[in-house]
């Protein structure tokens, strides 16, 4: 996994940030929180990372360093929540050599981007690609297939002569669903929905997804070899593994019936299995995974990561710079349950704004929380030790930045997300601190605008959160027993607190901001 790490030399920095001092002082550190999350969700919005991975010269076009010829060869196929805005830049700029498209995306979508003033992500009325929407609740259906199905019909119409360019954002598994005959769609959302219920990891479930589709696993090129596949990916996969964004059907992969088998054996799923499973499972080892393979080694095949949490991740960091802060990178693969991670944090911003040297005991706690929360340690002895150098050595505000997917433990019925309960928890682990601005700041916001059923992307928090809320007669607790954070921040200060950006209209999982006023020393 790419490490993003900003370090700046002392004195540019501090010139740097001296120009702008005298407007940053009347702007409050909740408000830079938000501009610098503003800006990361900006850097992978889906037409800005088609734009910034397409450098169009006459009749070619150069992706990922590899030139491609244009000559009226181009057709494009996409699936994902993200997709419709994709497709529409990449008609813009390669549209004179285009021949015609087909996107997956979700329902109601279009409808949804007009209402929001979004008109620039979608198509243009004399586009030619054909939007097909599906997927309600962002689970396969029916729409879903008969789109999966023209996909593939045009892949497998492709010639050596011509170019597809693939579109692939986060919810392009339900968006490509194409049961292996005679297994039916209901069957094949049947035996995936019990393996996640039975506690399955992503990569079992895309094992057996994988033995049950048309398309996954690298099947989609293998249609549409020997046609040249360029696949342009916006990941929401921690350590964006090719094979497991959307299934991966551009990602040649070898599905051997036994490793199939040998999952379902360890959920006991085997002796309920649906008979036409049965019958795929039985089948002999795939003959058609060699042409898969063939097109891969031959070059014709090439899968380009164009968005990312790290790109995201980057550009938060060059806007904190731009507002005054050190910009410090944590890992971009924070996971594990919010309560370990709210504890991290909580440990972070205890060991950053100690005014002495902070007792061993923190750095023992943070080193050994690391690899429950996806962390490695490597990473934290970095993040430790550029947080005590600017400690010590009056480097003025850090920003530390983190980005990932943590999970929670549902104890209750009420509205809420993974990233409003993570600042909730976090608040409360910073209680006792001082307060903005000389105390420190946390937000944590999905990428995607919204956290759960709610309207609300995350929320901000500091060490005052806890008493804000008992003068409020808000039972901190008692919302966190039911998962009802949403609700707590919507009451806490009429909902001052919360992190409202609207459609978003992308998806890299979460960014995580720990904002770290200067800290004076104690000289003993």
């Amino acid at each position: 996994m790419a490490r993003v790490l900003s370090l700046f030399r002392h004195q540019p920095f501090l010139v740097h940030v001296g120009r702008r001092k005298p407007a940053l002082c009347k702007m409050s550190m909740d408000s830079r929180a938000r501009m610098v999350f503003a800006a990361a969700v900006e850097a992978v919005q889906p037409d800005t990372v088609v734009r910034q991975s397409i450098e169009r010269k006459q009749d070619s076009v150069i992706i990922n360093g590899h030139k491609f010829t244009l000559k009226h060869n181009l057709h494009l196929v996409g699936f994902g929540k993200a997709v419709l805005g994709m497709a529409a830049e990449a008609e813009r700029i390669l549209g004179d050599h285009l021949v015609k498209g087909v996107v997956s995306v979700p329902h109601g979508i279009q409808q949804t981007l007009q209402q929001n003033g979004k008109d620039h992500l979608l198509l243009k009325e004399n586009s030619r690609i054909r939007v097909m929407e599906g997927a309600k609740h962002n689970l396969p259906d029916t729409d879903a297939q008969k789109a999966a199905e023209v996909i593939k019909e045009l892949a497998s119409e492709l010639t050596e002569e011509d170019l597809l360019l693939v579109l692939i954002s986060g919810g392009g598994s339900a968006l490509l669903p194409a049961p292996i005959p005679p297994i039916s769609l209901q069957e094949k959302k049947d035996v995936t929905r019990k393996l996640a219920g039975a506690g399955a990891t992503i990569q079992e479930l895309n094992t057996v997804r994988r033995a049950l589709s048309l398309l996954k696993g690298g099947r989609l090129a293998h249609y549409a070899h020997p046609a040249q596949v360029v696949s342009l990916i916006l990941s929401d996969v921690i350590g964006d593994p090719l094979d497991l964004i959307a299934s991966g059907p551009t990602v040649p992969s070898e599905v051997w019936p036994e490793e199939v088998l040998s999952v379902l054996e360890r959920y006991k799923l085997l002796n309920s299995l649906p008979a036409s499973v049965k019958e795929v499972l039985e089948r002999p080892s795939p003959s058609r995974s060699h042409k898969t393979d063939e097109s891969s080694k031959s070059g014709r095949v090439l899968n380009a990561v164009i968005g990312s949490n790290s790109v995201a991740l980057k550009s938060a960091g060059r806007r904190a710079l731009e507002l005054g802060f050190r910009p410090l990178v944590l890992a971009p693969g924070v996971c594990g349950d919010v309560r370990a991670v709210s504890k991290l944090y909580g440990l972070l911003a205890r060991f950053a704004c100690s005014r002495e040297e902070p007792p061993p005991e923190i750095a023992a706690e943070l080193l050994k929380l690391g690899p429950e929360v996806g962390v490695e340690s490597w990473d934290l002895c970095r993040t430790m030790q550029v947080l005590g150098e600017g400690r010590t050595e009056g480097w003025g505000s850090t920003c530390l930045l983190a980005g990932g997917e943590p999970t929670v433990e549902l104890t209750g019925k009420g509205r809420g997300g993974r990233n409003q309960e993570l600042a909730l928890r976090v608040g409360l682990e910073l209680r006792g601190m001082q307060l903005p601005p000389t105390g420190p700041v946390f937000l944590s916001g999905g990428t995607d605008g919204q956290d759960g059923p709610t309207d609300a992307a995350g929320a901000i928090t500091d060490g005052g959160l806890y008493e804000e809320a008992q003068a409020q007669a808000l039972d901190v607790n008692n919302f966190l027993t039911n998962n009802d954070s949403y609700t707590f921040f919507s009451r806490l200060s009429a909902g001052q607190r919360l992190l409202v950006p609207g459609l978003t209209c992308t998806n890299v999982m979460d960014v995580h901001m720990l904002l770290i006023p200067p800290i004076p020393i104690n000289i003993g």
